[in-house]
């Protein structure tokens, strides 16, 4: 199964490819998408978006994982979080592709086992999980994250355990 994950961003789009064959996690690609800052928002997700499904294009991805909302500290921030996040969950769902919602507190204890850790933290994880040369810059290890993930949390919610998206 290959999953992709997403890490919603206007200015730094992460995201990650990871394969699960048999019972290992696989790295298939990641990336992220930079957008020009003095564009308007508009175009930055005209940018996300075209990228995003060049992604989907080339890697085939069964199922994506995106981060679920949370609550921000700045409200301009959490509106131009959203705007990204709309288009990635838009381009997944004109694929076809059901998308689980994680929030980043149990990505990051899924990954590090510790839901406050750092991102270099998450990072370092995601490196030896998959192993990477080295660590993927920061929102690419958490898209990357939030593919591990879910493959992780798949067998769980098959078995009906409480709390965990079923995907």
């Amino acid at each position: 199964m290959i999953v992709l994950g997403l890490d919603p961003g206007t200015r730094h789009f992460g995201w990650g490819v990871v394969e699960r064959r048999g019972t290992r996690i696989h790295h298939v690609a990641h990336g992220i998408v930079h957008t020009n800052e003095k564009e308007s928002i508009a175009l930055r997700l005209v940018v996300i978006e075209r990228e995003l499904c060049a992604v989907l294009e080339e890697h085939h991805p069964a199922i994506a994982s995106v981060e679920a909302l949370f609550f921000a500290k700045d409200p301009s921030a959490a509106a131009k979080l959203g705007h990204a996040r709309g288009v990635a969950l838009l381009v997944c769902a004109r694929a076809g592709l059901e998308v689980n919602e994680y929030p980043p507190a149990l990505v990051k204890r899924a990954i590090t086992g510790n839901g406050r850790a750092e991102k270099g933290q998450v990072a370092q994880m995601i490196r030896v999980i998959l192993g990477l040369p080295a660590p993927p810059k920061a929102d690419a290890a958490d898209a990357l994250a939030l593919a591990v993930t879910h493959l992780q949390h798949i067998p769980l919610a098959a078995a009906g355990i409480r709390g965990v998206p079923r995907g």
